[in-house]
């Protein structure tokens, strides 16, 4: 990146009011970047370490109004609660249709394991468990083109989405086998991948929290 959006407390009395946003030049003396961080997965998406030493920034740096940083964050949590469930959602419908490829091509007892009953079965609960989530994720779609989705919708979507994004991987990464271990497998990466869904944009307690919120207005 040659940009970074840098959260700094630019107020330190004056609690979540006292945090501004900056946009940071990586060429500005004294930024630098620190080691890649190895996660288990999203392994195409770099998380590195960033160190700010004596970081000297211009006025015209800072993004949005001085201790308005919070605010801009918070603002946008129902948009991003809502990519992370649209991500969740294709990720899922993706990873059952390379399932259904694979048990109709991979052979067991002289038969393909899409002549397996349980193997029907599970790929018939998944992709009604997709449509489902689809569906929630297009409703609160509309919603925000007009305005109107607010957190606690966008946190049923993000719940429910990353939630069955975890649970088909793992259903789907089973009817593989063995070959669904190995990392040289979609099914595995997207296994991997989507464990992370059901933490940043807010992990799925803190969504329980907020829907719980809404329905008891407390």
């Amino acid at each position: 990146a040659g940009m970074v959006i840098v959260a700094a407390k630019t107020d330190p009395e004056a609690g979540a009011r006292g945090v501004s946003l900056f946009l940071v030049d990586a060429d500005l003396p004294g930024f630098r970047r620190g080691r890649v961080l190895e996660k288990i997965g999203l392994h195409c998406q770099d998380t590195a370490e960033l160190f700010f030493d004596e970081v000297a920034l211009p006025a015209d740096a800072l993004l949005g109004p001085e201790g308005g940083g919070f605010g801009v964050l918070m603002g946008e949590l129902p948009r991003e609660r809502l990519v992370i469930a649209i991500m969740a959602v294709a990720a899922a419908r993706g990873v059952l249709e390379e399932t259904i490829a694979y048990v109709k091509e991979r052979h067991a007892f002289g038969q393909p394991l899409s002549r397996f009953q349980n193997t029907r079965f599970t790929l018939a609960e998944v992709s009604a468990e997709i449509a489902a989530g689809e569906a929630l994720v297009e409703r609160c779609m509309g919603a925000l083109a007009m305005g109107r989705l607010n957190t606690a919708r966008a946190s049923e979507a993000k719940l429910w989405a990353s939630e069955l994004q975890g649970r088909v991987a793992d259903r789907c990464l089973q009817l593989v086998g063995g070959y669904g271990y190995m990392a040289e497998y979609p099914v595995a990466r997207a296994f991997l991948d989507a464990r992370v869904q059901r933490i940043y944009g807010g992990t799925s307690e803190i969504m329980k929290e907020l829907i719980a919120r809404d329905l008891l207005g407390r």
